[in-house]
């Protein structure tokens, strides 16, 4: 319920509700970027891994707070649907708005292109075999041929790959040659300037979900289509703002690091959080599949991009524009019934 009762449930007052909450992301969004980028200064990390674990983590917040949420009220799929949504959002177009903010073309180089980015397809693929496991050796009984149940034990397999990816960073940060870090960072301070945009965060996300689960009641949106699209944009504006702001400052790779090192906490660790918190959870993979299958398509557009060149043209970034409006235009098909690809969305 939106703000615990204290405002009515109308679909009026849910979407001023679901505004100032996306508002508050932003602030929160600000707050992280300064103090996540003055403490990564301070301990001397690479940009690669300031962009992709630290930063990363931090704007992945309000993709895992929705997780949590949704888990907890029983919608799920809603939680489900706005990390894929999120994903694919932010591979298609938060590249390509950074490009087009930037100065010139969106440069990058080997290392995210050949680390962070082919880790990013792994993760993708160890997500499809924790489902497809779940389907094989957990089926749902009486229930429809290709779902399964989703289990701790299960959900272990991509945080421990997540764990994996940890260490190859934390490697990186052994290896690297920081320079001698700036003056007059007040540490303490930034870590609780960053515990604050976290907080803030999290109650705005809180109140986003509720927001868009009374629109959704009230216009009969389905659950996976609501999170898919209005939760999937709204929580992925930390990530936006920060990839953008890096990009006018010439921290391309930063900002294409944050891309692929938040959808990789997403899928690895907000996903399986949520099974974490309920202990099992339904999957169709009727479902799960051709949304994953969308994502390792656009992860596999947005890879040959950077790979031509190691930049991103401002054609590249308008194709990916159209690429995701495609994607909108799709998932909208599929839920009102204009195609049958997708069963049960």
């Amino acid at each position: 319920m939106v703000l615990s009762g204290l405002v009515p449930d109308t679909p009026l007052v849910s979407a001023v509700v679901i505004v100032v909450a996306t508002g508050f992301i932003w602030f929160g969004s600000g707050w992280l970027e300064t103090s996540a980028e003055r403490l990564s200064a301070h301990y001397g990390l690479p940009a690669v891994v300031q962009g992709s674990v630290v930063v990363a983590v931090g704007s992945s917040f309000p993709e895992l707070a929705s997780v949590v949420f949704t888990a907890l009220a029983g919608t799920f799929n809603m939680g489900v649907g706005a990390i894929v949504g999120s994903a694919i959002f932010n591979i298609l177009v938060i590249p390509a708005l950074s490009g087009l903010a930037s100065d010139g073309e969106l440069e990058t180089n080997r290392t995210v292109v050949y680390k962070e980015a082919q880790f990013y397809m792994i993760a993708v693929s160890a997500v499809v075999v924790t489902f497809a496991l779940a389907v094989i050796y957990l089926p749902v009984p009486d229930g429809p041929a290709l779902q399964g149940q989703l289990t701790r034990p299960l959900a272990l397999i991509p945080l421990l790959l997540y764990g994996l990816y940890l260490f190859i960073q934390w490697q990186d940060v052994s290896d690297h040659v920081a320079e001698s870090a700036p003056d007059g960072i007040a540490v303490g301070r930034e870590w609780g300037k960053l515990a604050a945009s976290l907080v803030i965060i999290l109650l705005a996300v809180e109140q986003l979900v509720g927001g868009v689960e009374v629109i959704g009641q009230t216009f009969g949106i389905p659950e996976f289509l609501a999170g898919v699209t209005i939760i999937a944009a709204a929580t992925s504006l930390p990530d936006t703002l920060v990839s953008v702001r890096s990009a006018q400052a010439d921290k391309s790779v930063t900002s294409l690091g944050n891309v692929l090192g938040s959808n990789t906490f997403d899928l690895l660790v907000a996903i399986p959080v949520g099974v974490l918190i309920i202990g099992s959870v339904p999957v169709d993979f009727a479902v799960a599949v051709p949304m994953l299958g969308v994502l390792t398509l656009a992860t596999v557009l947005l890879f040959t991009f950077l790979r031509t060149d190691l930049s991103v043209t401002n054609l590249e970034s308008y194709t990916l524009l159209c690429a995701y409006l495609l994607f909108v235009a799709w998932v909208v098909a599929e839920t009102v019934g204009l195609t049958q690809f997708i069963r049960g969305a």
